[in-house]
């Protein structure tokens, strides 16, 4: 995903992006602290991933031809804790904007040993469990280490647009609902120092090593993108991948190759069933936005009663979730991510400062983009643009349909998670038999 998060004013920062597509930091400063970014995509992984094991591969939509999609009006179904769970965007854990938070449960692999953690961000465009050690101080203890090939600590910089995140690699039963993926790999965040992170052509990325609370704005994020793996097989073949490192006792570390089952895995594709996608149900809310959004999030697709396929469109996209996307007349790499706090895109609108990657027109804007799914299905996406700083003058909202700004790469447009807001949104996940992609 390619995520940012802003605070209100007097919040310490504001953040984040997905994982691997590189796109360029994404800040809003009026009177706003830093931000953030990431992304989810083929930039670093360096080739498509294995696929999730099981599940019935949802179909359906309505076939090709041009559609226009219709006012985003819809309202979420209620969770049932099975393989439905709570989505939460309000205030969460450090007061950004934007952060659509869910509740993960962190076992010692076939053990009571258990943490409930809340206050973990939603990433559509990212792939695998990442948590502050900060936030599981009860379990971390219990959770195994992961050993690289020559016998050293197995760790990893998870990039993100506005920095990365470094610390072990570890093993765990995460559990959702009902829903438990057994012994899967996590990455832990800010459990090395930050002075061992590797710097140089083949280490971190450039930015800041962002291993607190206020750095995250969140205990952790949650990549449930279509992909299994956070690298794949480039990590599998190449120790020069500048993710994965071995460490000698958290220090001295260095690039080395990951089989994929030690690779940081999207917790999702490995539930028993419910595991060959997800569907995002987030209320509307108004332009100039509201104090909170109560939503739901739900494992499988066609697999159960409640994750029928009905009244949306399939639009295909590649393994990582990227289809093709057109705004005012230019072709863009087009993306839906959770991550994003806000939609991000070229655009000659004002800044809200000079410092400042956040839009600030002085009218409301009605935009639209169009997209083109890999099997031809087309859509007319509209959307809302209203000022950043209008919108975050209030400290009492947290939730907006219509915060935008301009992204740090040209050739992407990231449908943050404003798009999100009265719609139901299908992430199919990229399958033997399936290729990935989003419905609506």
């Amino acid at each position: 995903m390619h995520r940012t998060t802003l605070g209100h004013p007097g919040s310490s920062s504001s953040r984040r992006g997905g994982f691997a597509r590189w796109l360029g930091v994404l800040c809003l400063s009026v009177m706003l602290a830093a931000c953030g970014g990431g992304g989810d995509s083929s930039s670093s992984s360096g080739g498509s991933s294995g696929g999730s094991s099981g599940g019935s591969g949802g179909s359906g939509g309505s076939g090709g031809g041009s559609s226009s999609t219709s006012s985003a009006n819809a309202q979420p179904i209620a969770p049932n804790g099975t393989n439905a769970v709570a989505i939460n965007v309000n205030s969460g854990a450090a007061g950004f904007v934007n952060i659509p938070n869910v509740s993960v449960t962190v076992c010692a692999p076939g053990s009571s040993v258990c943490q409930q953690i809340d206050n973990i961000q939603l990433d559509t465009a990212s792939f695998g469990l990442r948590i502050l050690g900060s936030a599981a101080q009860s379990v971390l203890g219990s959770l195994p280490a992961s050993r690289a090939s020559n016998g050293g600590q197995l760790a990893e910089c998870a990039g993100f647009a506005d920095g990365y995140t470094w610390g072990t690699v570890r093993t765990a039963d995460v559990k959702m609902g009902t829903e438990v993926a057994s012994g899967v790999p996590i990455q832990i965040i800010g459990d090395l120092s930050a002075s061992s992170a590797p710097t140089g052509d083949n280490g971190c990325p450039s930015g800041s090593d962002e291993n607190t609370l206020s750095d995250i704005g969140a205990n952790g994020i949650l990549g449930i993108g279509p992909q299994t793996y956070d690298c794949g097989t480039g990590c599998v073949s190449t120790p020069l991948n500048a993710m994965y490192f071995s460490c000698n006792n958290g220090t001295n570390c260095a690039g080395v190759a990951v089989p994929l089952a030690q690779q940081v895995t999207n917790p999702v594709a490995k539930f028993a069933v419910d595991n060959n996608g997800v569907i995002v149900q987030l209320p509307p809310v108004p332009d100039n936005g509201a104090a909170s959004a109560a939503g739901v999030l739900i494992f499988g697709i066609g697999t159960q009663s409640n994750n029928t396929v009905s009244g949306v469109t399939k639009y295909g996209t590649d393994p990582y979730g990227d289809l093709t996307g057109t705004y005012k007349g230019t072709k863009y790499k087009t993306f839906f991510d959770t991550g994003s706090n806000g939609n991000f895109f070229q655009d000659s609108f004002p800044l809200c400062s000079s410092s400042s990657a956040f839009y600030c027109p002085s009218s409301e804007q009605s935009l639209s983009t169009t997209i083109v799914g890999t099997e031809g299905n087309s859509a007319v996406v509209p959307f809302q643009l209203v000022s950043a700083s209008t919108l975050t003058s209030s400290r009492s909202k947290f939730a907006f349909n219509s915060l935008g700004g301009q992204l740090g790469m040209s050739n992407f447009f990231d449908f943050g998670l404003p798009f999100f807001f009265g719609r139901h949104v299908y992430v199919g996940y990229e399958l033997p038999n399936s290729p990935a992609y989003v419905a609506f």
